[in-house]
Formats: structure tokens, C-alpha cells, sequence
């Protein structure tokens, strides 16, 4: 009896696996796998002479370079600043510590359109700044600025939030040993701290770059959607796509794709050669 007790529990228990894989099967297949093959198979619809004119047309090309420009400012100051957070809270003991880290999670908490708004507000023509801002000739809506400035708001925890937990189970004591041994603080900081978290720092930056490419909500509404000028990638996509341009909006967004398949490929090989590390860097 308790032989067939354990036989049929274990059958129960790789019935309950069964099912729940081909839940979770059917899930990614219908809600991710499916409209990613979508749009390249919309992308390429209309042959290859369609989709290159698409991506290549001025305004696609403008909203690319737009995009890369914003995540190429947005990303290394997130780096920057995250990793000077992450030390700060994982290394040391200060009055605001907890508010730090409540600042830090504050834009998973806020809507990125909400963000977008305060932006406007405070560096709109009828903003706080406005006025002073068009009495020195400075635009920060509906410009480069305005992007950048909505971009690292929204991409900012990214970095930090990998290396603080990292930060904080390896502690202090290799730097401590380095101090003792006359090393300065900016030698125990490139010798020992960066590399021991380098690759929850390249986790952390892969993550930002992503969400810094593909973020809509709060830089539709810091941009104008100005064609060739304030558009990236996303806007462009939408406005392709209310114009009833669909084979050329699905080129645009299957570069966007393109772009998060390459993330999610590198994310995927980082997880699987340093798994230990980057779970490691999870644990709070």
C-alpha cells in the first residue's frame, strides 16, 4: 500500500508539472510568441523593396537615430548614477537611507504618463521654470532634453535596484582588506567593488537599455510627436499606424523587436554562465 501510495503521488505530482507547463506554454505562445512572429511576418508582407524603403524613409530614420541618442545619454548617466546609489546604500549607514531607497523605486510606482506630465509642468511654456526657461532662449519640452530627462526617470531603477541587494550580501570586508592594505577609495572601488558586481551591472544596464529603447507613455508626452524631430521609434510606430500604414509601421516595430530579441538573447546567455551571481544579486 504505501508503495502504490507513492506511485500515485507521484503520478498526481507529474500531472500537476504537466498542466502547468502547457499553461504556461500556451500563455507565452498565444501572448508573446505569436504577436512577435506577427509582426515580422506584417513587416515582410509586402517584400523586401516595402520594408527597406520603410525603415529608410527620413522620418524612420530620424526617429532611430533619435532613439539611440536618448538611450545612449539615458543609459550611461543611469550607470552612473546607480552605481554611486547602490554603493552609497549597500556600503554605508546615513540619516535618508530608507528614503533613498524609496526614491529609487518610485518610478515602478508612478505612471510613466504621470511622469511625463510633471515634466511638462514643471518645463512646459506655462510651467514652474517656463518662463524663465523661453527667457534664455532654453527648450526642455518637446526637445532632445525633455526626452532624455522622461527616459532616465522611468529607466532609473533598473541599475540600481541589480546591485544594491548584490552590494549588500557581499558586504564590506574585501574592500576593508584593500583600505588596510593603502589602497585609496577610488582604486577599491575600480579594483575590487566594480568587478565583483559586473555582471549584475551588465544585467542592470541591459534591462535599462530595453526599457530605454521601447519607453512610449511618458516620452509621447514630453516629445510633441514632431516628425524627424521629437519622434522615436514607438511614436513613429503609432503614428505610422493611425495613418493606416501598417506594412510600414510593423517594419519600424519589427526593428524595435529586433532589438529586444538581441536583449533578451544576451540576458538569456548572462543568466545561464552566471546564474549563481545574478541570483545572488536578487537576494534581499
Amino acid at each position: 500500500m504505501p508503495a502504490r501510495s507513492s506511485g500515485r503521488a507521484r503520478g498526481e505530482s507529474l500531472a500537476v508539472q504537466i498542466v502547468l507547463i502547457a499553461i504556461s506554454l500556451a500563455f507565452l505562445l498565444l501572448f508573446l510568441l505569436l504577436p512577435l512572429v506577427t509582426v515580422f511576418v506584417e513587416a515582410g508582407a509586402r517584400g523586401w523593396e516595402a520594408y527597406r524603403a520603410a525603415i529608410t524613409e527620413p522620418d524612420a530614420l530620424a526617429a532611430i537615430r533619435l532613439t539611440l541618442l536618448v538611450a545612449a545619454i539615458a543609459v550611461p548617466f543611469n550607470i552612473v548614477v546607480g552605481i554611486a546609489a547602490a554603493w552609497a546604500i549597500a556600503k554605508f549607514e546615513f540619516t535618508g537611507k530608507n528614503l533613498l531607497i524609496s526614491l529609487i523605486d518610485l518610478p515602478f510606482s508612478v505612471s510613466p504618463v504621470i511622469s511625463g506630465l510633471v515634466f511638462v509642468l514643471l518645463f512646459g511654456a506655462q510651467g514652474y521654470f517656463g518662463p524663465w526657461l523661453q527667457a534664455h532662449d532654453l527648450k526642455i519640452v518637446f526637445a532632445l532634453p525633455g526626452l532624455i530627462l522622461a527616459t532616465v526617470f522611468v529607466t532609473f531603477p533598473f541599475v540600481a535596484r541589480e546591485l544594491i541587494p548584490h552590494m549588500q550580501s557581499l558586504g564590506s570586508a574585501d574592500e576593508e582588506a584593500a583600505l588596510t592594505l593603502g589602497a585609496s577609495p577610488w582604486r577599491v572601488f575600480f579594483s575590487v567593488t566594480l568587478p565583483n558586481v559586473k555582471w549584475s551591472l551588465f544585467y542592470g544596464v541591459l534591462l535599462c537599455n530595453a526599457r530605454a529603447m521601447g519607453e512610449f507613455g511618458a516620452v509621447a508626452v514630453v516629445s510633441g510627436k514632431i516628425r524627424g524631430v521629437t519622434n522615436t521609434m514607438p511614436l513613429h510606430i503609432e503614428i505610422l499606424y493611425n495613418e493606416y500604414m501598417g506594412a510600414a509601421a510593423f517594419a519600424v516595430a519589427s526593428l524595435l523587436a529586433g532589438l529586444a530579441l538581441v536583449t533578451l538573447v544576451l540576458k538569456t546567455l548572462l543568466e545561464w554562465r552566471y546564474g549563481d551571481v545574478i541570483a545572488a544579486s536578487r537576494r534581499h
